[in-house]
């Protein structure tokens, strides 16, 4: 009979134990969650911050492509060709070099357009 306290306290033991590991999984699990959660609103943010970027990137180089479709009406002798599609192979870090390029060379079509226009002559 000495043996039934022990194996009694010794079961309590482990059930005492497999309770608190089942808490503690829990509380990990929920701490978890909650980080998870805010790394996905995070990610989201940047998503639609990234989004928003990439329409202001779209809608500047259209209205670059419009004002050079005007500059190019002046000439009766050259038609525009049909509309730039977006460049897939194009890197988020260099947006800014790009607008910048898309900038200068309208400035230069406007130049050549000046010059090659009736009135240069």
């Amino acid at each position: 009979m000495p043996d039934e306290p022990d194996a009694a306290v010794r079961y309590k033991e482990i059930m005492g134990l497999a309770r608190r590991a089942a808490e503690d999984l829990r509380s990990w699990e929920r701490t978890r969650a909650r980080e998870l959660d805010a790394e996905i609103r995070a990610a989201e943010q940047r998503v639609e911050k990234a989004t928003e970027r990439e329409r202001t990137a779209a809608e500047r180089a259209y209205h670059f492509w419009r004002m050079a479709c005007d500059e190019i009406s002046r000439l009766s002798w050259l038609e525009p060709g049909p509309d730039p599609e977006p460049a897939s192979s194009a890197h988020k870090d260099h947006l800014d070099r790009y607008a910048e390029d898309i900038r200068t060379a309208y400035q230069e079509l406007t130049r050549s357009v000046v010059d090659l226009g009736w009135r240069a002559r």
